[in-house]
């Protein structure tokens, strides 16, 4: 399990270049968590993602987003239904999956799980040219990589 306190890991090799030179992404994967700022030190000191900006104060965090190096990102924010206050994003912390495209799929699989992270799925090479593996954050999210693009547009 991974522990907050652990040090960070150096990005990987090809995995800091931005290859993306595209229009800005407009469709922002969004996520809550119960622990935030644990959730953000997680998916940028182990994972790999860049910490863009994050708004808030102390153990609130109003809005952060965490940048892919190859392009894309998500966004996050404090689950704020057990302070109280009327919460209009309603998302469950834990409940989020994505699937993130890396050039080093062995690289980054080695640095998780080196760093503790419980691995849900292992490596493997699928059926249609990808290597994959898959990861369950902190918060019970759960995170695939892999080297698949996804197919061309038509």
């Amino acid at each position: 399990m991974y522990k907050p306190d652990q040090p960070t890991w150096a990005m990987l090799g090809d995995m800091t270049e931005n290859t993306n030179s595209g229009p800005a992404p407009t469709v922002w994967p969004t996520l809550r968590a119960r622990d935030a700022r644990t959730l953000i030190r997680f998916l940028v000191d182990v994972v790999g993602f860049e910490e863009t900006v994050v708004y808030g104060e102390g153990d609130q965090v109003d809005h952060a987003q965490l940048s892919w190096p190859l392009g894309g990102g998500v966004m996050l924010g404090s689950d704020t239904r057990s302070d109280g206050t009327e919460d209009n994003w309603p998302l469950k912390p834990g409940s989020f999956g994505a699937y993130v495209v890396v050039d080093d799929p062995d690289g980054l699989y080695m640095r998780v799980k080196a760093a503790g992270a419980t691995i849900s799925r292992e490596l493997v090479d699928t059926d249609y040219g990808s290597r994959d593996f898959a990861i369950t954050d902190p918060e019970g999210n759960h995170w695939s990589f892999g080297t698949y693009r996804g197919e061309p547009r038509k």
